[in-house]
């Protein structure tokens, strides 16, 4: 046990050193807070505080607004920067994201910013932040969260004409959105510097009026240059990084179109350095950190680690609690592994995970579209008891029908070819009485509740979670506990078959072909990681993704497909610490649901 102790040792070092590169190694204070909105909705944010902000020397403030599926955590890294260089920085969670509150409007970031209008009015009226430059309040935001930050600049803009004042809002950093907010109508209402950020290899790009990412011609950034440099000059090519229109009178627009991806963006080095060039420039804060040099991948870095070494001590867990007296009966002998399969056997073998995986693959964004006639509310973002969880709807209908379809398909291997060729129910590990499987269950939910117990113990300490870019285990409200026995019986569908695929039909006395490793994956994910080939690979070759309707939907594959990848492990060693093929998928599906509804998009009533 000593390599496990080893290992628990590295989390808490990584946990705390991920702290110190967020705050800074001290310069910067980093705290939760929560601000009451409108309709007794609520807000859920990281204040980043410079040491050096106060009321003798107050700072700008930037307030980063996450996308759709994303909180506040996902965009440290700006935060870290920002704040780093001097700049009070608030990070909030989107309202029905992450452990804000959910909206009663259907357009929260157009109408609510996501939540942002209030905590910008907020911040404008109290006397509390006295610390921060109220002249200066800048809003950026990735994707969803970028059109938030636009509607920003249009609303506060708007009403700043109509009380003839200035507006709250000093500037604004639009990241991966174009196809809303740039209409002539709202762009007449900006009263603030605005920035753009677009990835010109952007999936969705296609809905853009030239239906490319390309900027140097794009209709709605010369339109916002020519509206907000006052109709001076109508420009036919836009010159990227240079300024239009003054920084004097908070009519400057600046355009950056980085060769990335839409999910990518906000983790790229040089889209991170415009970014922070732009603040820095727009607020006049010429002695600062330059852009170029940045210190929030060593977060990430470190709070992988702890990603790692939280999955790894699931198994020092399960072999404590197993060893208790009361779950020794759960322990059998390892059956006999199949004989390995020639002939017919082989090619039904194939024919089998090839047919699965095809399966999997092209039923995906079919279910997604099914799921806005099964599940209206959520589909349209009303708040709802009912499968609340707009996006996890998708992934939990593919994994009911995958589940389901695997369960058949492994039934009728055995009964038409295993049976007759010398695999015996004994080898299935299926076997077990029902006092096991409440014993089962019970060590299961021990098992995933040790899990998140360790995870919220390291966040209280260090206010970090487990993550790497978007993938993460992040602490949850109490509303993913009430959700999860609606989500879980269908996913453990999944987990099931998942099992028996691995632990049954696909454990051989000896090879078939491929690594079993890499046999494993195929049997797990293999649908999903085709979706993104054939995603990519025709982006590549057409300039337009495959599925264009369903992008979003493919996009949330790079969050679920890593995870995934590190299931087949854990059902082999549930397998053989049990001789069972249960533990595995009870223990696993609680822990993946739980990480799947707690990084979701949810529409829980107020």
């Amino acid at each position: 046990m000593r390599k496990y102790l080893f290992i628990l040792i590295t989390l808490f070092v990584a946990g705390y050193l991920a702290s110190k590169v967020q705050s800074s190694w001290g310069k910067v204070r980093v705290q939760s807070i929560k601000i009451p909105t409108q309709n007794g909705q609520w807000i859920v944010a990281d204040l980043f505080k410079p040491v050096s902000a106060n009321a003798s020397n107050p700072s700008p403030l930037v307030i980063v607004v996450p996308g759709f599926q994303r909180s506040k955590e996902t965009l440290s890294n700006i935060s870290i920067e920002l704040s780093r260089r001097g700049i009070v920085t608030i990070a909030i969670d989107p309202y029905a994201q992450g452990l804000s509150s959910s909206s009663f409007s259907r357009r929260a970031a157009t109408k609510e910013g996501y939540g942002m209008f209030a905590l910008v009015d907020y911040i404008y009226d109290t006397s509390i932040l006295n610390y921060v430059d109220k002249d200066k309040i800048g809003v950026t935001g990735h994707s969803a969260g970028g059109l938030a930050a636009m509607r920003a600049a249009q609303h506060f803009g708007k009403l700043a004409k109509k009380n003839n004042t200035k507006s709250k809002i000093h500037s604004v950093f639009v990241s991966g959105m174009l196809r809303m907010g740039f209409k002539e109508k709202d762009l007449k209402n900006v009263e603030s510097n605005v920035g753009v950020s677009y990835a010109l290899y952007d999936e969705g790009a296609w809905q853009n009026e030239l239906k490319h990412g390309s900027l140097e011609n794009a209709s709605e950034i010369i339109r916002l240059i020519y509206i907000q440099s006052e109709k001076e000059n109508k420009i036919g090519k836009v010159e990227m990084g240079k300024y239009y229109g003054s920084l004097n009178n908070n009519s400057a627009t600046i355009v950056f179109n980085e060769k990335l991806l839409h999910p990518f963006q906000p983790y790229a080095k040089e889209a991170i350095s415009n970014q922070l060039s732009y603040f820095l420039d727009v607020f006049q804060m010429d002695n600062s950190i330059p852009g170029e040099n940045q210190i929030w991948f060593w977060k990430e870095f470190l709070t992988f680690v702890c990603l790692i070494c939280g999955l790894v001590l699931i198994i020092p867990f399960s072999k404590i609690l197993i060893g208790l007296p009361y779950f020794q009966e759960i322990k059998n002998p390892i059956p006999k592994a199949f004989p390995t399969p020639t002939g017919k056997g082989l090619i039904l073998f194939w024919s089998i995970l090839f047919f699965s995986i095809f399966i999997a693959c092209f039923s995906f964004i079919p279910l997604s579209e099914l799921t806005k006639s099964m599940f209206v509310d959520a589909s349209n973002r009303k708040q709802t008891w009912f499968f609340p969880q707009r996006m996890n709807n998708t992934i939990m209908l593919w994994a009911m029908l995958n589940g389901t379809i695997g369960l058949i398909l492994f039934y009728l291997s055995y009964i038409l070819f295993g049976k007759k060729n010398g695999v015996t129910k004994k080898m299935l590990g299926l076997s077990i009485s029902f006092i096991q499987i409440l014993k089962t269950v019970l060590l299961a939910v021990f098992i995933a509740s040790s899990y998140f117990a360790l995870l919220f113990i390291i966040y209280y300490l260090f206010h970090i979670d487990y993550r790497f870019i978007f993938i993460s285990a992040k602490v949850f409200s109490i509303e993913t506990l009430y959700v999860l026995p609606m989500y879980l019986p269908f996913f453990f569908l999944f987990f099931l078959s998942n099992s028996f695929r691995i632990n049954g039909s696909g454990r051989f006395q000896g090879r078939i072909g491929l690594p079993t490793s890499l046999l494993h994956i195929l049997a797990t994910s293999g649908g999903l990681i085709a979706i993104l080939l054939i995603q990519y690979i025709h982006f590549w070759l057409k300039g337009v993704v495959f599925w264009k309707e369903g992008w979003l939907y493919v996009n949330l594959l790079f969050a679920v497909v890593p995870i995934l990848l590190f299931l087949p492990l854990f059902q082999q060693y549930f397998f053989k610490l049990t001789g069972r093929v249960y533990l595995g998928p009870l223990t696993m599906s609680i822990i993946f649901v739980i990480m799947l509804l707690s990084n979701s998009v949810y529409y829980y009533p107020i």
